[in-house]
Order: C-alpha cells, then sequence, then structure tokens
C-alpha cells in the first residue's frame, strides 16, 4: 500500500501548497524588539502543552480522539526532556500550579491565533504593529515568576488531525475525478513569555499537512519543527 501513502502524499502537498505558502513567506520576525536571545543560564518554566489530535471522517467532520491525544502528549514530553538545550535551564510546573496555568494557557491559545492571523499571515497584518512581534499577555504572570524561579515560561499549542479510512477513500476518488479533498493538518505554535511583562519574546508557528504525533520518532520531528530558531 505505499503507493496509496506516496499518491495522496502528493495530493494532499498540492492542494495545501498555496495555502502553506501564503502563511509563510511574509517577512514577519519570530523574535520581539530587542530580544535575540536568552542569556545562558535562564530558567524556563515548561508550561503543559495544550494539546488535542483528531479523526477526519469521510464528510470533513472532525472528532475528538481521547487514546491519540494521550499518546501525543507522552511522545512530546519524553522528545522535550531528550532535546539538548545547552545553555538553558528548564522548570517542571509544581502541580499546584497547574490549575492556574490552564487558565493563562487558553489566554496565550487565543492571544497566540490572534499572532498567527495578524503577524504570520501577510493579508491580515495589522498597519500598527510595524511588522514587530508586539504582543503580550499582561501581568497575570508576574507571580509565576516569585512561585518557580523562573524568568521565561515556555507555551505550545497544537492541533492536529488525521484522516480516517473513509477520508482515504474520498480522497483517491476525488482525486480520480479531479476534485481536490484534504487530510489531516498539522497546525500550532509556541511561544516564549517573559514573566516580568508578559511580553511574548519569541515566537514560532507550525503549520503543515505531515506529521504524525501518534508515535514517538515522528513526535520528534514535529518538536523539532515547533521549536525551529528557538533561542537558546
Amino acid at each position: 500500500m505505499a503507493w496509496i501513502k506516496n499518491f495522496l502524499r502528493s495530493v494532499c502537498g498540492g492542494i495545501l501548497g498555496a495555502a502553506l505558502l501564503a502563511a509563510n513567506t511574509n517577512a514577519a520576525t519570530n523574535l520581539a524588539e530587542g530580544f535575540s536571545k536568552l542569556p545562558s543560564g535562564s530558567k524556563v518554566l515548561i508550561v503543559p502543552l495544550d494539546i488535542e489530535l483528531f479523526e477526519l471522517g469521510a464528510g470533513g467532520v472532525l472528532e475528538p480522539n481521547a487514546e491519540w491525544t494521550a499518546q501525543a502528549n507522552q511522545n512530546l514530553a519524553k522528545a522535550f526532556r531528550e532535546k539538548p538545550f545547552p545553555n538553558t535551564e528548564f522548570v517542571a510546573t509544581p502541580d499546584s500550579l497547574k490549575p492556574e496555568l490552564e487558565e493563562l494557557s487558553r489566554l496565550h491559545g487565543a492571544v497566540g491565533s490572534a499572532i498567527v492571523l495578524h503577524h504570520s499571515t501577510p493579508a491580515f497584518e495589522l498597519p500598527t504593529k510595524k511588522g514587530k512581534l508586539d504582543w503580550s499577555l499582561g501581568e497575570s504572570f508576574a507571580n509565576l515568576k516569585e512561585k518557580t524561579g523562573a524568568r521565561y515560561a515556555l507555551f505550545g499549542f497544537v492541533r492536529d488531525s488525521y484522516a480516517s479510512g473513509g477520508r482515504v477513500a474520498a480522497i483517491v476518488v476525488g482525486a480520480l475525478l479531479g476534485v481536490g479533498i484534504s487530510g489531516g493538518i498539522q497546525t500550532g505554535y509556541a511561544s516564549l513569555v517573559d514573566l516580568e511583562t508578559g511580553q511574548i519574546v519569541w515566537f514560532n508557528r507550525l503549520l503543515r499537512g505531515y506529521g504524525d504525533l501518534r508515535s514517538y520518532e515522528n513526535a520528534k520531528e514535529s518538536l523539532n519543527a515547533m521549536l525551529k530558531d528557538f533561542p537558546d
């Protein structure tokens, strides 16, 4: 069945190509003005990843899959532990702070979506930003520095979907008839937040038509893509 996988990869790549090109050909920077990299020895709080995986049905309906989501969390957590960061010390989130961070993670998800739309997408850039990464999560994070000893926090948001057997069949039939039907999409973003100011000092977007967080080796590759150009 290898030919089917290759065929679907080429079809989905063609369908997504224009959208991905439009979303990623802008010259927007992923660093805030005045920030170039983390000072050596910086402490960074690891915020639990906001992640959800879906199965894409034949009709295009996304169904959440809790088992896949749990596996993806395990794979990404392991991949992160094994990824080398020579100049940065990462601090795990204490259990006592997880309820508080769930709310802040939702705030990050909303602000991150705004950054994707107005900073990473040329057609919707805000003139007042002048192409700068100038976004803040407010002062809600100030107490985290005192509670954890970290100066920065790393947030991540991922949504991934995978075509069901019915969707795969629909893609094949559609391609034979000259009708483009998309498969799953891996999308998300990662942010580095200054806990003193709430400012997002680094942001990276992930958007592509491939990747599989359900397997560890593929999850490692996705993590590397998500943390591309991380300012360690």
